[in-house]
């Protein structure tokens, strides 16, 4: 016979769901409080107030007390750098926790198949011709994607069903990327040639304009729309591909489509703004703290969450000295400690 206590207390598996309704509105609104922040942030200080009244006058004709320059700055400078700053970090994180959650390995992250050091080389090859700045975005995408493909082909020729092959093959052929992209920086021109790898290598945001988003934001909410679509079956997969297909999963096709879905996010987010880490390391860390590893309630929290650190990651970037940061520096800097502590947190955990 049930008693008061059993009849009161909540189902386990609500306390999750109902968790998630309030972390995702918290996320959101402090992702956009953080935004209009950001706006206002620079060399030139535009109070918030401002900031809102100016992205207002973009929709609504509304009477002008600020001057064509202040509104030059947050519409034309920093509003492309601050979506482009959440797109990345959503994309990224949001790979990273569709990774985790495939391998079953709570260190993968987003660069695990190569896709990073392809795109670095992809991009590393177009400065070294002297291409444009939209080749080199090409570049780093499709070099990314190339890589990505090149693993998974030489991992289904060894052992298509093990996910292990494809780590190690991922590891070797990152490797010979690196490699590819360490000769370039031999041959390149020690004048104007190298320092542009250098930095683009060392990612950054200050490139980014305008023109550079709709197509990103496109390839990247495109990936994020078949991650969620498939959120029942990833979680089935994250028990065992053995007991996913006992229960009439295609396991094949889920996992091709989590990694083509998880690879075109990271190649788009690198295209435009560098190799950055730990983004997709350590932000699933956090949001499984905040909601459970259940991919249907990590996948959106992931992507607020990496969203919402990326941007912080790229103000203090642009903000903590005179002069500009590059964005996997400070990542790096952020994210190692920040991990260790996650680490220490759930150490319980990794007995």
């Amino acid at each position: 016979m049930l008693g008061p206590a059993s009849i009161e207390s909540p189902h386990p598996a609500a306390q999750p769901m109902r968790r998630q309704r309030t972390v995702v509105p918290v996320l959101g609104l402090t992702l956009l409080g953080l935004a209009v922040l950001s706006l206002g942030l620079g060399r030139v200080s535009i109070p918030p107030g401002t900031v809102l009244a100016v992205l207002v006058a973009q929709i609504w004709e509304i009477p002008a007390d600020w001057t064509p320059a202040v509104e030059q700055i947050v519409v034309h400078v920093r509003l492309p750098r601050i979506l482009a700053a959440m797109l990345v970090g959503a994309a990224l994180a949001a790979a990273g926790a569709a990774y985790q959650t495939l391998f079953r390995n709570p260190i993968v992250a987003p660069d695990v198949l190569g896709v990073s050091a392809g795109a670095g080389f992809g991009a590393s090859l177009a400065v070294t011709l002297n291409l444009g700045a939209w080749a080199i975005q090409a570049g780093a995408f499709a070099m990314g994607l190339c890589a990505v493909g090149l693993v998974f082909a030489v991992g289904q020729a060894i052992n298509r069903h093990s996910l292990i092959v494809l780590v190690l093959v991922g590891v070797v052929i990152a490797a010979f990327f690196q490699a590819l992209i360490s000769v370039l920086k031999i041959i390149a021109d020690p004048v104007d040639v190298l320092p542009a790898i250098t930095f683009w290598l060392l990612g950054g945001l200050n490139r980014v304009t305008s023109a550079d988003l709709p197509l990103v934001a496109m390839l990247i909410g495109l990936a994020l729309s078949v991650l969620y679509a498939l959120r029942w079956q990833v979680n089935v997969m994250s028990v065992g591909s053995e007991e996913a297909r006992m229960l009439g999963v295609d396991v094949g096709a889920i996992r091709l489509a989590l990694i083509l879905s998880a690879t075109l996010m990271s190649a788009a987010a690198v295209s435009i703004a560098g190799i950055v880490g730990w983004v997709g390391l350590v932000v699933p860390h956090i949001a499984r703290l905040l909601v459970g590893s259940s991919f249907e309630r990590l996948l959106p929290v992931s992507a607020l969450t990496g969203a919402l650190f990326l941007l912080l990651v790229d103000n203090l970037s642009r903000g903590a000295t005179t002069m500009e940061i590059p964005l996997g520096i400070t990542a790096s800097v952020i994210g190692a400690p920040l991990f260790l502590l996650l680490l220490l947190r759930t150490k319980a955990g990794w007995s």
